[in-house]
């Protein structure tokens, strides 16, 4: 062969390691893997609220390190429950949220409040009682507005209908007690659990509550209708009116 002969064509270049050359795998890669295994192998439990996190973000970040992100979002709200529930123009200000990561977020909290509904939905609810504050603190807790919700029972004490009847402000939601007789009587309950949510974390009922809760049972007593309690759900934890022989 001459050195004016035309070379065979490159099949493949070789850096000194012996490798193809090429494009790297990100470091974030392998990471990913180890951790989908891990929760497969030893469930959720085993996994850090940031970890957890992570997971989610795996889907709608595909080609980013997202555990900066995911240390970020719980160090700014507190768990992996609260960066789920937390209020889509607070999760909009974080860098690196955009869209499509807010809407995964909002779709895992959806999940969650449907699989605690589903709970309750077929089941005697004073006989599930933990089920329905775990209900009623997911579909709540965070919201940053007051809202009036009502579990409408029948005579064996299944939910009927669970309705938000009042959305208020940070700190107020008008009750009407008549309303909530009215809709108690057209959905034929035969009686009802209120609920409400209170923003500012600290579930103590106030003056209005327990005086609002008292009326709702004045007009309701006569009708055959049952307020078996009035439940206060805030960040912190929740408060029973009847549990502390308010009513």
């Amino acid at each position: 062969m001459t050195d004016d002969a035309p070379s065979a064509p490159d099949s493949g270049r070789f850096i000194e390691t012996g490798k193809p050359a090429g494009k790297t795998q990100p470091h974030y890669s392998g990471h990913r893997d180890r951790l989908r295994a891990k929760f497969r192998e030893n469930g959720a439990k085993a996994l850090a609220d940031y970890e957890l996190l992570e997971l989610i973000l795996f889907r709608s970040i595909p080609r980013r390190d997202v555990k900066p992100l995911a240390k970020n979002l719980i160090a700014k709200f507190g768990s992996f429950s609260e960066v789920i529930n937390a209020p889509v123009s607070e999760l909009g200000r974080i860098k690196g949220m955009g869209e499509s990561v807010i809407t995964e977020l909002k779709i895992v909290q959806a999940a969650a409040i449907a699989s605690v509904s589903m709970k309750v939905g077929d089941k005697t609810v004073l006989g599930s009682w933990k089920q329905v504050l775990e209900y009623c603190r997911a579909a709540m807790a965070f919201e940053e507005r007051e809202q009036f919700r009502i579990l409408f029972l029948d005579k064996k004490n299944r939910l009927i209908r669970d309705e938000v009847q009042q959305i208020g402000t940070v700190d107020h939601t008008p009750v009407y007690p008549r309303e909530v007789i009215k809709r108690a009587l057209e959905l034929s309950a035969t009686a009802v659990i209120l609920v409400h949510n209170h923003p500012s974390g600290d579930p103590y009922p106030s003056g209005a509550d327990i005086e609002m809760t008292k009326t709702i049972i004045d007009i309701s007593a006569p009708l055959g209708i049952t307020v078996h309690d009035h439940i206060i759900i805030a960040r912190e934890g929740h408060a029973s009116m009847k549990g502390m022989q308010l009513i």
